[in-house]
């Protein structure tokens, strides 16, 4: 358990700065070399690079280099992680307004 929080700890983190969830957005319509990547956002290719390599430090995105382009692409399996997460948390949140509306719609069953 311990390592699967870690791995959904990093995966958040990467997809907590906007910039980052436009990068992967755009990467799920299919690989695009950094430089075409960076052109959309008005930060610096250096600054940009920080966003790759925290996107790749967490398994969203591999980057392959061939001569002086480097290419990203998404690892849409990353993303099952996050999913499963969302979905536990929604049964967990469901059962427990089900519990409700049966309170308050029952309240003299209950008693």
């Amino acid at each position: 358990m311990a390592q699967y929080s870690e791995e959904l700890d990093g995966l958040f983190v990467a997809l907590a700065d906007p910039t980052r969830r436009e990068v992967v957005r755009r990467l799920g319509r299919g690989p695009q070399s950094v430089g075409d990547l960076a052109r959309a956002f008005p930060i610096t290719l250096p600054s940009f690079m920080k966003h790759v390599r925290t996107l790749e430090a967490n398994g969203l995105i591999r980057t392959t280099k061939s001569g002086r382009v480097r290419t990203c692409a998404l690892r849409r399996e990353r993303l099952d992680l996050v999913d499963g997460w969302l979905a536990e948390q929604r049964r967990i949140w469901e059962d427990r307004t089900d519990r409700l509306e049966r309170l308050v719609a029952e309240p003299e069953e209950q008693q």
